[in-house]
């Protein structure tokens, strides 16, 4: 019997223009194309994921600072996966092998559970499903608390947008959101919530589109602007105008920003990071803050839901 790749079982999905394969690891979003144009940063069916190309992220998006947090009356400490800054990073779904329940020409739905852990005792079912069409690729996720008690969420994917030829610097950048979370330089730790134009508004507001240039971006942004329908959406684009936009529903009221710049410059800037989030970085610390972080609680037998599209801008 044939080895799997790396990545996992292959899911190849197809719809008018659109192609896409979604990787069993992870519930990875692997590679998505319009008319043979990258619509995200792709990786090799038979390379380990880099830089969470693609991931669905749960039980939570971005980092648990320290990897400790309170819940429950109970004290937790996560594995410290993002171990140069000493946190827990993007959840612990990231790297389980997920089972195909439904299969289409242009859709797939995956699932697997989260066990009880020392540092995560609640059992959870994570189904997603990755959907082609007319209007582009669309995942939701929904978690189901299968535990005797309240469990937190978040939830959020890692896609790396790509407008075109060339790199992050080359393209533009319409994010409409009002306020953007400040951290520390060094470990990335949120600090304050503030208006996008405060206090570097060259570095942190694209309200009104313009080139990103060489700036650095490794940030969370709400108050968002959504149409009549609760969503909200980033565009980036290149020269010409064409390009890739991303949509998510109300459920997520954050989304992550990253320019993506790596020591290797050959590696860096590839892709813009676009990640709605339903809750803000270390959510599960929520009390320690003076704004709504977002964190969700499942109830028993409850789930909840989020969505986000990709589509290719002409």
């Amino acid at each position: 019997m044939a080895r799997p790749p790396a990545s996992g079982t292959q899911h190849a999905l197809r719809a008018g223009d659109y192609e896409a394969v979604v990787a069993s690891v992870g519930a990875t979003l692997r590679s998505l194309t319009y008319s043979g144009r990258d619509l995200v940063v792709p990786f090799e069916a038979d390379e380990v994921r880099p830089s969470h190309r693609g991931a669905t992220l749960a039980p939570w998006p971005n980092r648990v600072v320290d990897g400790t947090y309170s819940f429950g009356g109970r004290d937790f400490q996560l594995p410290l996966t993002e171990v140069a800054r000493s946190h827990a990073l993007h959840g612990l779904a990231t790297w389980l092998d997920f089972e195909a329940v439904d299969k289409g020409p242009d859709h797939v739905t995956l699932a697997a559970v989260i066990q009880p852990q020392t540092f995560y005792p609640w059992r959870l079912i994570v189904k997603t499903t990755f959907s082609l069409g007319a209007d582009g690729l669309t995942q939701s996720v929904t978690a189901s608390n299968e535990s005797a008690e309240p469990a937190p969420w978040g939830t959020g994917p890692h896609p790396y947008l790509v407008a075109g030829d060339g790199r992050v610097d080359d393209w533009t950048l319409e994010l409409p959101a009002a306020e953007v979370l400040a951290v520390t330089p060094d470990r990335l730790i949120p600090t304050e919530l503030v208006a996008v134009d405060a206090d570097d508004p060259q570095r942190f507001d694209f309200r009104s589109p313009r080139a990103i240039g060489g700036v650095e971006l490794d940030h969370a942004y709400s108050g968002l602007v959504r149409d009549a329908d609760g969503w909200a959406t980033v565009r980036v684009t290149d020269a010409a105008g064409s390009g890739v936009q991303m949509t998510w529903d109300a459920a997520c009221p954050w989304v992550q920003v990253h320019t993506a710049d790596k020591p290797d410059p050959a590696q860096s800037r590839l892709g813009l990071a676009v990640e709605p989030m339903t809750c803000a970085p270390d959510a599960f610390n929520a009390p320690s803050y003076d704004y709504d972080a977002g964190l969700i609680v499942i109830e028993p037998d409850a789930s909840v839901t989020a969505s986000w599209r990709i589509a290719a801008i002409d």
